[in-house]
């Protein structure tokens, strides 16, 4: 595996999976993390993925303690031969999420406009919306927002060029060729279609965002009154 290691301050370390967003340079992210859990240093604080890098915070008086020597050196040193082992192969089996929602009206005020930018009607932008082949790629911005890759282009559509005050939690948007879902409620700048009564963020649970990098997603529309009754069932 092709990779690069860059230090971040006295206590990180930056791993570059390439350049470009896409899904060949996210596995490999997903096939780095995997064996970082798997070896899981005691001098290692947390690990934090994203599109195609992961940050690893680590804390170098443990390692200058144990090992004697230049903390970043060290750590360096022993991720290039970690990840010289990186293969599809680590890579988890992904899941598969439904995600339910009910698109326009008050849930999506902005399902006519990315219907308008595409020369489509909302009824096109939903059938496609839905029928996309999605993986979560990251999670960030929010506690539990998930930036979702695979979108047709379709519906592609700009971010606004005046952020609302306040995006409701669980509303479903787009923002150039991506597709996410706000898990609180919260500043944005994302074209809002829809919102799903499932909720991302759960603060009372060991595992509190519902999604991970490496999910599958499937969008399911649903009518205003099944949203209701979903909105209703336990988390």
């Amino acid at each position: 595996m092709d990779f690069q290691l860059f230090p971040e301050g006295d206590g990180a370390i930056l791993i570059e999976a390439g350049k470009e967003i896409n899904l060949a340079n996210h596995r490999k992210v997903r096939a780095i993390v995997s064996l970082i859990e798997n070896a899981a240093p005691a001098w290692m604080i947390e690990y934090i993925p994203a599109y195609t890098t992961v940050t690893v915070l680590y804390d170098p008086f443990k390692v200058y303690a144990k090992f004697g020597e230049y903390p970043y050196r060290y750590v360096s040193r022993y991720f290039t031969r970690l990840l010289e082992k990186a293969q599809p192969a680590f890579i988890p089996e992904p899941r598969t999420v439904d995600i339910p929602v009910c698109y326009g009206g008050e849930f999506g005020p902005d399902l006519e406009n990315v219907a308008r930018i595409n020369d489509l009607t909302p009824e096109e932008v939903i059938r496609i919306h839905a029928s996309g082949d999605y993986t979560v790629y990251m999670i960030g911005f929010a506690p539990g927002f998930p930036y979702i890759g695979g979108m047709p282009e379709k519906i592609a559509a700009p971010r606004k060029k005046t952020p609302r005050l306040k995006i409701p939690e669980r509303s479903v948007g787009i923002a150039g060729k991506q597709t996410g879902i706000y898990p609180i409620e919260t500043p944005g700048g994302w074209q809002i279609i829809g919102r799903t009564p499932v909720k991302l963020f759960r603060p009372d649970r060991d595992g509190p965002s519902l999604l991970q990098a490496g999910d599958k997603i499937r969008f399911r529309p649903v009518s205003l009154e099944e949203y209701r009754e979903l909105e209703k069932m336990p988390s």
